[in-house]
């Protein structure tokens, strides 16, 4: 197999998703002084569902959380309806590590399975309707860093300290695949949905960033090669297997990258770039059943910004101008159902996630889920630039993304004038009414009068 190195240079061609946009949160939808983590761990600390925001914060003791309703700012209730008090309690404790667990993933399709890594290099996967671990994976010589679970969960990819990228039946334990990946050091790994690839990100020889494409079946040498930057910070791979859109976020950087994934070459067509000057500390997703779908919006992120204790809620958007429901967009997509029980998997059941239409919950848009706030011009200077600064479009994408984001400003701006102006005819006639009414002319009468009686 031969490895091609892809340029980062774009090229074009042709993609329904080639003008999708991020679209920043106004304030009023960000939740703001909360106390994130500080630990340095590689990971998101935060989980999000359709209903709920849970944050890893920072204490002495360590192993807090909070959780925060996404449709509100103010805390806290879970269970359908919320928290109605601080737990201190959990409702199961599990045992098995022998060290501290750094990874917990739920199986994609399966109710009740938990698989959990820890720093004593094993993987446990515990049947929680026992409370105890069924199965442990014993294959690895290093710290987990990342796990990954094809579509139906019969599957799992590994990367791990000691540089190797594995492909493991989790039932068994038994490693299918296996690669040593000496020329690109992998970080995170992801399943490309059903399209039995893998994707990688992680560090070349040379210390650039560095993603890299392979197939399932045979871990001999990746597909596909691309350098992303020189940049240290690690690359966190999101993969919408609905739209088959790939994104990379690097921790500590304010950017976000996303492409579009294909079976043919060149495998990777870079679509657009988001951009920010706030550093994220990690993201969260919000899954498909909770987005916009009025707005075409196709992914939600909640970005962690530890320095101002804010999670940002930041939209992707395609830009359509009808109003119907786009079903191209909107594919049958995985719902909260869960497949199959814990004994059908543990005997050796695969079976996919419950498929649902998100037409059920589309309402006709009168405006966009996030409304871009009036503010004053701020500056944040570093090295006698300003970051907040515009800056003309340097290719057609950004001057895409800002014809976008301009058209939305024109909407808003043109609401705020007609309601200005209905306002405005209101005190027109209420101005009008007052100067009509009798007391107003009985009174200019009597004042009248009194004056002729004066003289």
């Amino acid at each position: 197999m031969t490895v091609t190195k892809m340029s980062w240079r774009p090229t074009y061609r042709s993609s329904k998703f080639r003008n999708v946009y991020g679209k920043v949160a106004n304030r009023e939808h960000c939740f703001e002084g909360i106390p994130i983590t500080k630990n340095v761990h590689d990971n998101h600390f935060c989980a999000v569902n359709s209903k709920f925001l849970a944050i890893v914060t920072e204490s002495a003791g360590g192993g807090s959380f909070i959780v925060i309703p996404v449709t509100q700012v103010r805390i806290w209730e879970i269970p359908d309806g919320g928290l109605r008090r601080n737990m201190t309690e959990a409702i199961l404790e599990l045992y098995g590590h022998s060290r501290r667990v750094g990874l917990i993933e739920w199986h994609p399709t399966c109710n009740g399975i938990l698989f959990s890594a820890g720093y004593d290099y094993k993987i446990l996967i515990w049947n929680l309707e026992i409370g105890e671990p069924v199965k442990m994976i014993d294959c690895h010589t290093d710290v987990i860093l990342c796990v990954s679970f094809n579509t139906e969960g019969s599957l799992l990819a590994t990367t791990c300290k000691d540089k190797k990228l594995r492909v493991i039946e989790p039932r068994s334990g038994q490693v299918l695949q296996e690669a040593n990946c000496k020329n690109h050091k992998v970080n995170r790994v992801v399943f490309l949905g059903n399209m039995k690839r893998l994707l990688t990100t992680g560090v070349s020889r040379w210390n650039t960033r560095q993603i890299a494409l392979w197939d399932q079946e045979d871990l001999s040498m990746p597909i596909i090669e691309e350098e992303i930057d020189g940049l240290s910070g690690l690359l966190f791979p999101f993969y919408d297997a609905d739209t088959h859109m790939l994104y990379l976020a690097g921790k500590g950087d304010g950017n976000i990258r996303y492409y579009e994934v294909t079976t043919e070459k060149p495998y990777l067509q870079y679509l657009m770039e988001f951009r920010s000057p706030a550093p994220q500390k990690g993201l969260g997703v919000m899954p498909k059943h909770g987005l916009d779908v009025g707005a075409c919006e196709v992914f939600r992120f909640y970005k962690l910004v530890t320095l101002k204790g804010l999670i940002e809620p930041i939209s992707m958007i395609v830009p359509r101008r009808s109003e119907t429901y786009q079903e191209d967009i909107y594919p049958m997509t995985p719902g909260t159902e869960p497949a199959l029980s814990a004994d059908e998997w543990l005997s050796g059941i695969n079976r996919g996630p419950v498929l649902i239409s998100l037409k059920e919950g589309y309402s006709r848009p009168n405006k966009l889920v996030f409304k871009a706030p009036v503010k004053e011009k701020k500056s944040v200077v570093v090295n006698g630039i300003d970051l907040l600064e515009n800056v003309p479009p340097r290719t057609e994408n950004e001057l895409l993304r800002m014809f976008f984001r301009q058209q939305d400003e024109l909407r808003r701006l043109k609401d705020e004038l007609s309601q200005k102006d209905i306002k405005i005819r209101q005190l027109e006639l209420e101005l009008n009414n007052l100067r009509n009414s009798p007391n107003i002319n009985n009174r200019n009468n009597n004042n009248n009068n009194d004056d002729d009686n004066s003289m």
